[in-house]
């Protein structure tokens, strides 16, 4: 197996040149099975396949510099990219793997609009480069009316009108429901955010994709940012949505029946126009907000009739009601929009291709306390008693989420004489909408009255408990279940509650009853044989599809084979830049988990803490994994850890609050995307080694005591000249070497500087001397 440093990758190499030159070299990514399950992307391995066609090439000023080439069919994320490109080659076509440059059409950033502000500044630059690419909506922290808190409210919207940036204010609704219902995501179109659900703009068939703080102030002042084009998955829908199904079900169901195989990709719906037309807009936004759980980078619906109707009406209403978005929800915007969609060339390679049959879906249950548990609500206890219930969140709190919450109450109230029955004794049912102009729908229609007048309380519209903040955090011992999008272990409060994700019919369902429940609205079809799902495109095999797939699997073995030779051959010695080390070396700490995520390294709680101290920070790092972890590890560990260490949100304080804690070196068996740029960006290194994991895996699973985080007694020293890794296993134990990839003097610049900030900052003084 290999082991490969931050460094080893194609973007790490890539983004190194891109520092030192004005002209930009662009790697492919390395190719890997067509169907392989498991998909593993970290800071130090990136991976492509057999159904991206590889190319050397070579590009300007993108990341990527490349003769021109001819026409060859593209992914509709690929389009899009291309469109969003900056500083191209003449005839360069964007390709999964390329390193770009992009701008992005908007860019939104929510209460850390402060931290990004403040990175913006102290990089030495004092104008936005456009103004109207920039979107800022308060959302997170709305409940909190501290001074502290509502100051810094009015830092944000000062610097907004200062530079005439679209803002939302507190109450107003969360971000990325702005972002659709305003139509700054536009279908067709790359949309970013300083959040890691930005990908709920695929739901209107926009590439919404999450950036972190450190590339937001890059946008804010260059108006660029780089970013590479993952692998593209197409998952192909069939059938239907029957009754009593949602969007939340099916993206649950995604989850659990496909745990791996969207992790660190964009994925592309497919599907019949008569599948397509079954999954309304609301339920799209839901699916593609969630799929950040999924592990994908990206899910983008197509731009469809479907679609079409929902814009139909939104440019409608705001003419009628002379909403502010009229000037982008026009119907001669749609028309040309319509006019020649964009959409995927017939003959598009993808990684790889799931299908999903929807008739054979039923309601879906996840958890507890990781999404990656999904379960048909049928096969549930029937006895998981309810403390706390949560409508709301950007997942699912739209209008037509809470009529539907609304609906479960109104039935009920027919076998109870028409009044409107009341939750469940020592239930508490938590509403709040995804955006006022959500909530005010949802009064005229009288499906918010309903559920107050059952005994549901009422917030201001915001992330509130879904992020860990305000009123009704889970308590110790308490079970939950949630509308919303996450419930990992201390997400919605106690590390000691039990927390589950449904949709709005089954949370409302479970409220009024005081156990996890549904509505009774679903009933399975005839001779009901379980989900239907699997690996291709869900239509009938022959023998042509049988051969394709064998050869491409082929291929890529000969690729694996060849990129493994490869790797063994770079044997050069690294030089070593002033204030770098040449080597690093600590004890391990074991931290034995796999999807090790964000909210476990850093809590929620404490995110929006602009003035937590570094000792503060150390001090709740990784508390949510383990409260222990402060007193075990101890400056100059490396900690290790399993598959998809860093995944959910864009925090950086991921990062930070390792180095807080004095952790020089983070190793894993793969790592989450985001966690990767924030590393990066934060001057955290990071080694990806699956052999390492597997032999503390294998020396210490059965060891007594059980803990979370273990001392190991071993050391490991990455020698950075030689480009080895060596573990010694113990004092009297084996002792072993693996080679990882070159760290380029590039990137040592800027981790010696302390970050990517510093480095631009850096730059902009020697530029002005």
């Amino acid at each position: 197996m290999s082991c490969r440093a931050v460094a080893a990758a194609p973007w790490a190499r890539s983004f190194a040149r891109r520092l030192s030159s004005p002209r930009l070299s662009s790697h492919r990514l390395p190719r890997t099975a067509i169907y392989q399950q498991s998909y593993r992307r970290s800071i130090s391995t990136t991976t492509s396949h057999p159904a991206t066609v590889s190319h050397t090439q070579t590009t300007e000023s993108s990341f990527v510099h490349v003769p021109t080439e001819k026409k060859k069919p593209q992914t509709l994320t690929e389009k899009i990219v291309q469109r969003h490109a900056v500083n191209l080659p003449e005839g360069k076509l964007v390709r999964s793997g390329d390193y770009v440059q992009i701008k992005p059409y908007k860019c939104m950033s929510h209460d850390n609009s402060f931290p990004i502000i403040t990175k913006f500044l102290s990089i030495g630059a004092t104008r936005i480069k456009d103004p109207k690419q920039l979107v800022f909506a308060l959302d997170h922290d709305v409940q909190n009316t501290s001074d502290s808190n509502l100051k810094k409210y009015e830092h944000i919207e000062a610097f907004a009108k200062k530079h005439n940036i679209w803002f939302s204010g507190r109450g107003e609704g969360i971000g990325h429901q702005r972002m659709v219902e305003e139509g700054f995501a536009w279908p067709g179109t790359m949309c970013v955010a300083s959040d890691s659900h930005s990908n709920m703009y695929g739901g209107v068939g926009a590439l919404g994709t999450a950036l972190v703080r450190t590339d937001a102030a890059s946008v804010f002042a260059t108006g660029t940012t780089w970013w590479q084009v993952p692998p593209t998955l197409r998952l192909n829908l069939t059938g239907t949505l029957p009754p009593g199904v949602t969007g939340k079900d099916v993206i649950i169901a995604l989850c659990g029946l496909f745990q791996s195989d969207a992790l660190n990709h964009a994925v592309e719906i497919a599907g019949s126009e008569e599948t397509m037309v079954s999954i309304p807009v609301d339920d799209r936004l839901a699916i593609s907000n969630m799929s950040t759980e999924w592990g994908a980078l990206s899910l983008i619906f197509p731009v469809d009739d479907t679609l079409k109707g929902w814009l139909r009406g939104k440019a409608s209403e705001a003419a009628m009601l002379g909403f502010s978005a009229g000037e982008r929800f026009t119907h001669d915007r749609i028309d040309e929009l319509f006019a020649n969609p964009l959409r995927a060339d017939s003959g598009a390679q993808y990684v790889k291709q799931l299908y999903l049959n929807l008739s054979t879906l039923s309601p879906y249950v996840s958890g507890p306390n990781s999404v990656k548990i999904s379960t048909p609500l049928s096969d549930l206890p029937k006895d998981i008693k309810v403390d706390r219930a949560y409508i709301l969140s950007c997942t699912n709190s739209r209008s037509s989420d809470i009529a539907a919450a609304a609906k479960v109450f109104r039935d009920a109230a027919e076998a109870n004489g028409g009044k409107i029955p009341k939750i469940a004794d020592g239930v508490k049912l938590y509403l709040s909408a995804a955006s006022a102009r959500e909530q005010e729908i949802s009064e005229e229609l009288g499906d918010w009255g309903v559920l107050v007048e059952a005994g549901a309380i009422p917030l201001i519209s915001g992330c509130a408990a879904c992020i860990g903040l305000g009123e009704g955090l889970l308590r110790a011992g308490e079970v939950g279940i949630s509308a919303s999008n996450r419930n990992f272990k201390g997400r919605m409060g106690s590390p000691e509650a039990l927390c589950y994700l449904a949709s709005p019919e089954v949370v409302a369902a479970s409220a009024l009853k005081g156990n996890i429940s549904g509505p009774g609205n679903y009933q399975p079809p005839a001779n009901y044989a379980g989900v239907e799902y699997g690996y291709g495109t869900g239509e009938a095999a022959s023998t042509g599809g049988q051969l394709g797939a064998m050869l491409d699997q082929l291929e890529s073995l000969i690729d694996r084979v060849e990129s493994a030779a490869g790797d063994e051959t770079a044997k050069a010695t690294v030089q070593i830049l002033p204030g770098f080390p040449e080597k690093i070396t600590g004890e391990i700490v074991f931290c034995d988990a796999d999807n090790l995520n964000t909210d476990n390294i850093y809590p929620g709680k404490y995110t929006y803490q602009d003035d937590i101290t570094k000792e503060g920070m150390a001090e709740v790092c990784m508390s949510n994994y383990d409260p222990e972890f402060r007193s075990i590890a101890k400056p100059n560990d490396i900690l290790v850890s399993g598959f998809n260490f860093g995944c959910g949100s864009s925090r950086e304080q991921a990062a930070t609050a390792l180095l807080a804690k004095e952790i020089p070196l983070v190793v894993a068996a793969s790592f989450g995307n985001i966690f990767s740029r924030n590393c990066i960006n934060n001057a955290l290194l990071g080694l990806e080694s699956s052999r390492l994991v597997e032999r503390l895996r294998a020396t210490f699973s059965n060891a007594s005591p059980k803990v979370a985080t273990r001392r190991t007694g071993w050391t490991l020293t990455w020698d950075v000249v030689r480009s080895v890794i060596e573990v010694q296993e113990g004092e009297n134990g084996e002792r072993w070497e693996e080679s990882v990839g070159e760290f380029p003097a590039n990137l040592q610049d800027i981790v010696a500087k302390g970050g990517l900030p510093n480095w631009i900052k850096h730059q902009i003084s020697e530029a002005e001397a």
